[in-house]
């Protein structure tokens, strides 16, 4: 490609500060589809300069997170406290340049400075006191006291850019105050970190949620300062949670991890989270492929998505419902085995594939199968009020029945119940529901036959036995 034309490079960079929830992976979502849809390059940055609350195990959480949403990434991880060397001699070339000043106003100065601003109905920021400028005087430089560094952001005109979600966006510059872009140890702080990442890691476009709008006029201008023009940008409206706040750990929104517990599947996690917030046409349900073919900024939406666990869901077991048999049977099992079931005597694909229409996750398939499993207790109550005296006489005839077939299969055993039910003169329900408690346990199951003839014919035979 041409030099004004660069090969894509999209990034996603979170802060290890606690778990990774459904917005923030959007926000890894969108610029690796974008990244893969231009045959671009995906880029993880890990911006981990909160010491004080950034953790390996949020890290880990994140890599986790994005491994299980396959959002693989093509470059990186890349921790900000490893790049302090880049960072400072950046600082260098803006002090050289005299894009930035030491400031040695106190936090207590400050707080002061912008209650008398706020008394007045100002809008609170600081004032310039150690801004050079010709012909002033500046302040006696106190004794002991390290200064922060400065950003000498334009006095006059504005800064703009074309958002591609948001459109035209423009600030005053007269609304920007002088940013503290080092604090007084000399360790950095965000706003400048991030732009000399996307510097050195060439990053074309940032798509990131809109809570960093406000962020983007101060980076152009240290962009503009180092010597480089800004990326495209792309700020996403917000997610909601079902009551309408904006989703956020504090507002119960749950770590992705959560919804893998949970037995959800990536593959329909992409397809809920990228309607969320991005549409092509109606589509509802589509491939991961499909995703990267048809995915743009042009059709991202304007207006802040809201979660719906129902949707979800309803995504989700379309997804679980698509999987053959055998593929989903792997995915249920290790669910099995944390309910503490052992498969034994059915064959789970059989199960799973009988059950699958009932289940709207891998937890609840899961416990769907778990009557194959499991000895079957049923409820004395129930068993009371559906085991009469007619349907024990017609119970202990089939159960004759079933011995004797020549073969063991949902056709053989439904012929055999019709037989017993015109002989004794009941309905279905009669035998049917009894049926259902004594071999396992429950009341509510797929056809009859087809689930009796998943269980192997002693056991059937067996468990009617003990009690007919």
């Amino acid at each position: 490609m041409s030099a004004t034309n660069p090969p894509i490079r999209t990034r996603f960079a979170p802060s290890p500060t606690g778990f990774i929830h459904l917005g923030n992976i959007r926000a890894a979502l969108y610029p690796w589809a974008f990244a893969r849809h231009h045959g671009g390059t995906f880029i993880l940055r890990i911006e981990d300069t909160d010491v004080g609350r950034s953790t390996q195990e949020a890290v880990q959480v994140i890599l986790d997170g994005m491994a299980w949403m396959g959002l693989d990434h093509d470059e990186g991880p890349f921790y900000q406290m490893q790049r302090m060397p880049r960072y400072r001699e950046a600082l260098r070339q803006l002090q050289d340049a005299g894009h930035v000043y030491p400031c040695y106003m106190s936090t207590a100065e400050l707080d002061a400075l912008r209650e008398r601003q706020m008394a007045a109905g100002l809008k609170p920021r600081y004032d310039g006191t150690w801004r050079p400028e010709p012909g002033k005087t500046l302040p006696p430089v106190p004794a002991g006291v390290p200064p922060v560094l400065r950003f000498r952001t334009p006095l006059a005109g504005a800064v703009a850019w074309d958002d591609r979600v948001k459109g035209p966006v423009e600030f005053s510059n007269a609304e920007l105050d002088d940013l503290v872009i080092a604090r007084p140890d000399g360790t950095p702080t965000y706003n400048f970190c991030v732009v000399v990442d996307d510097i050195d890691m060439r990053i074309t476009h940032v798509i990131r949620g809109d809570d960093h709008v406000n962020n983007t006029p101060r980076q152009i201008h240290i962009f503009r300062a180092l010597g480089h023009e800004p990326p495209v940008y792309a700020h996403l409206p917000t997610v909601l949670n079902e009551q309408g706040e904006k989703l956020s750990k504090r507002n119960g929104a749950k770590s992705v991890l959560q919804y893998r517990d949970e037995g959800y599947l990536p593959d329909a996690m992409v397809n809920y989270l990228a309607r969320l917030g991005w549409s092509h046409g109606d589509a509802e349900i589509f491939s991961r492929e499909q995703f990267v073919q048809w995915f743009d900024l042009d059709h991202l939406g304007r207006s802040a998505a809201q979660f719906d666990g129902e949707k979800l869901k309803w995504v989700n077991a379309h997804y679980l419902r698509a999987l053959p048999p055998q593929q989903l049977a792997e995915a249920v099992r290790p669910f099995l085995r944390r309910l503490g079931l052992h498969e034994q005597g059915v064959d789970l694909t059989g199960a799973v594939a009988l059950l699958r229409e009932r289940a709207h996750t891998l937890v609840e398939m899961a416990e769907l199968c778990g009557m194959f499993y499991v000895q079957p207790q049923p409820d004395a109550a129930l068993l009371a009020q559906h085991l009469t005296a007619p349907a024990q006489a017609a119970l202990s005839d089939l159960r004759t029945a079933l011995a004797a077939l020549p073969s063991w299969d949902a056709p053989a055993i439904g012929a055999a119940m019709k037989q017993v039910l015109a002989a004794h003169q009941l309905k279905m329900p009669q035998l049917a529901m009894p049926l259902r408690l004594l071999v396992t346990g429950r009341l509510q199951t797929p056809s009859v036959d087809a689930v009796l003839a998943l269980f192997t014919r002693d056991t059937v035979v067996q468990r009617l036995a003990a009690n007919t």
